[in-house]
């Protein structure tokens, strides 16, 4: 009887914890839209995702590893771009088994036009068909000659890996009523949303 018990509080606390992934949550392992695993929330610090999927975690430059704060002011802004063809595997903020999308990724998700959406008192825009959703917060982005805050609730900057020339990387913008792709400054601040390793 107790090697019963025993047996089922440890299944109740298995699949509560997730183990359909490494142990991962379902929160944690993401949805396939298009057959791309998208991850649920955007990076925090590095290495990390942020506690919701309606906070915009941290903001970063592209081909940098740098976290920047998604409010308030930041001292030391490097106004610098950076260099490279790519983002670079080292300087990848996204959790082990996750990486920053690559130029083709994120355009077919941008092509999908997405949904204008308020969650928890956020906007942004859904992109997939459910189940399979993501949620990404019109979290702005930081101007790349001083940090200074963008766009916050009324538009969405995400970074890709792909670049458009020595100084622009390739990015998403959106709005309401848009989705596209972007070429900007590469020292310009956005959020992060990762695609999980094959």
């Amino acid at each position: 009887m107790k090697k019963n018990l025993l047996l089922l509080f440890v299944s109740v606390v298995l699949l509560s914890c997730g183990t359909a992934r490494g142990g991962q949550t379902s929160d944690e392992q993401g949805v396939v839209i298009d057959g791309v695993r998208w991850a649920t929330r955007n990076v925090n610090t590095p290495g990390t995702f942020a506690a919701s999927p309606e906070s915009a975690g941290m903001f970063y430059q592209w081909n940098s590893r740098t976290a920047w704060s998604a409010t308030g002011e930041v001292a030391d802004w490097n106004a610098a771009n950076a260099t490279g063809d790519s983002w670079e595997r080292a300087n990848d903020p996204c959790p082990q088994g996750w990486r920053v999308p690559t130029e083709d990724e994120l355009t077919a998700l941008a092509e999908m036009g997405g949904t204008w959406a308020t969650r928890n008192g956020v906007d942004g825009k859904i992109f997939g068909t459910a189940p399979n959703q993501i949620f990404l917060p019109a979290a702005g982005w930081r101007a790349n000659s001083n940090g200074a805050l963008n766009g916050i609730d009324t538009r969405g900057s995400y970074w890709s890996g792909g670049s458009a020339a020595a100084t622009t990387g390739r990015g998403m913008g959106f709005a309401v009523g848009y989705s596209n792709m972007t070429s900007g400054p590469r020292a310009l601040g956005r959020p992060v949303r990762c695609v999980a390793i094959n």
